[in-house]
């Protein structure tokens, strides 16, 4: 029994690191799109540093996530019926004049219900040496329940492996678990909920031990629920006053304890054993579409801002918030800190990408207007704002950093690099002819960035 014991632990002494060292997960293995790594490339283009060049049939936004010598991607193929709207490039993404304009000003584009069309939900297995394919698996086959945005697809939710399984997530369509040979294990119906003026869904799944989580915000009945990986069977679920949003709910390991955080109106902290709130904090502004972002001593997160025209283009306020948070840290009328509140930044540029915090700055990509922000980490003070990057169209994909540089990818296919720290600075501009609006993935020395038709590894 001691024996047994001791190998137990080495077992998990091993796995941990693993998990912690895979591109695994939206975001990488702190779900923060840092990776610590000279051999990755920092320029690149269609003749330069481009390992291989793959075909992903049909659209998905989802990220690929990578374990060992495997790259997960899932995908929607549109097999027939009612054809999809078409997308357009560039600011905004506004739909052709013969579409529909639903919503708000500012927010349109949705459909009133689902399109009369058959897709197939995939998972794709590829090779990281070659791209070539492993395995792929059909997951569901059928109409979709939901509309979505014009610019939105049916696979934006970006998967996550723990080295043994696969889990795959499609919004409305379900959760289903796949071992890395491509044998479903299992599958879950979490429901079919409307979204906010039929824009479809994105928040993708989060792991942490033998639990995995599904923030599934909606217009009716909103939750946060907790499945077994190994069975699927519901651990724990709790009801959310809250409306659709589209962040991704993560795991804060700080100083403290290890949190799962989720957007929102109200931004939650929940214990992940059993799903009891630890702290809460009401924000100002409207929808939560940017993921949260945490180093082991703060967490990073806001809302987008509305005013009378719709969501503002100056992007909400963010926050900092100190690791050890309880209760209710929402801070009194007119303060920007509190005892459990570093700091907050309104007007920080903060809308779709996901902000991301390196070498002891805040970075925040606006949306439309092909800005970025930056932001002393440890006070919030303005580094510089507002800074054009030159020739950067719509930012949706979240930026990353290794090496001392920011990378971020706007809808075009162009990633400007940017030298990290006080200075605004453009280092490079590497592009590829595709739309992007997935964030990338990273293996041990290739970055994996998927366009709208195809997945490209690039490498020195």
């Amino acid at each position: 029994m001691q024996r047994l014991a001791m190998f137990l632990l080495v077992v998990a002494g091993i796995t941990a690191p693993l998990l912690a060292e895979q591109w695994h997960q939206f975001r990488g293995p702190s779900a923060n799109g840092v990776a610590e790594n000279d051999k990755l490339p920092q320029s690149w283009g269609d003749q330069e540093n481009l390992q291989w060049k793959v075909e992903i049939p049909g659209k998905g936004w989802s990220q690929p996530v990578v374990w060992g010598d495997k790259i997960f991607v899932t995908s929607a193929v549109f097999i027939e019926g009612e054809k999809p709207q078409p997308r357009r490039r560039g600011r905004g993404n506004r739909p052709r004049n013969n579409q529909r304009r639903g919503g708000r000003r500012g927010g349109g584009y949705g459909q009133k219900a689902p399109p009369k069309a058959v897709y197939r939900w995939e998972i794709h297995c590829l090779d990281q040496k070659d791209g070539s394919e492993i395995w792929k698996e059909t997951v569901f086959e059928g109409r979709p329940r939901v509309p979505t945005h014009v610019s939105n697809t049916y696979a934006s939710e970006t998967p996550v492996t723990d080295g043994e399984r696969v889990f795959a997530y499609f919004g409305m369509t379900g959760l289903y678990c796949y071992d890395m040979d491509g044998k479903q294990l299992w599958k879950k119906d979490p429901g079919t909920f409307p979204m906010q003026a039929g824009w479809g869904t994105s928040s993708s799944p989060a792991l942490h031990g033998d639990l995995i989580f599904l923030q599934i915000d909606n217009e009716k009945d909103s939750f946060l629920v907790a499945y077994d990986k190994k069975s699927g069977d519901e651990r724990w679920r709790r009801k959310r006053q809250e409306r659709s949003n589209w962040s991704s709910p993560i795991i804060w390991k700080n100083e403290e304890r290890t949190e799962l955080i989720t957007g929102g109106r109200t931004v939650r902290s929940y214990n992940p054993e059993d799903g009891d709130i630890l702290w809460e904090m009401q924000m100002p502004g409207g929808r939560s579409a940017a993921s949260p972002v945490a180093n082991e001593e703060m967490l990073i997160i806001g809302t987008e801002e509305r005013n009378r025209g719709g969501y503002d283009d100056g992007g909400g306020t963010l926050f900092a918030v100190k690791a050890g948070a309880s209760g209710d840290i929402t801070p009194n009328s007119g303060e920007d800190s509190s005892q459990c509140l570093l700091w907050s930044r309104p007007k920080s540029g903060l809308q779709a990408s996901s902000p991301l915090i390196y070498d002891g700055y805040v970075y925040v990509l606006a949306r439309r207007s092909g800005m970025v922000n930056c932001f002393d980490a440890k006070t919030g003070k303005p580094v510089y704002q507002r800074k054009r990057i030159p020739g950067a169209r719509a930012f949706w994909a979240s930026p990353w950093a290794y090496g001392g540089k920011i990378f971020c990818l706007d809808d075009s296919g162009t990633t400007h690099v940017l030298k990290s720290g006080p200075k605004f600075e453009v280092l490079d501009t590497n592009a590829i002819d595709e739309q992007c609006w997935a964030s990338p993935a990273m293996t041990e020395d290739a970055l994996l960035v998927r366009g709208v038709s195809h997945l490209y590894s690039i490498k020195k």
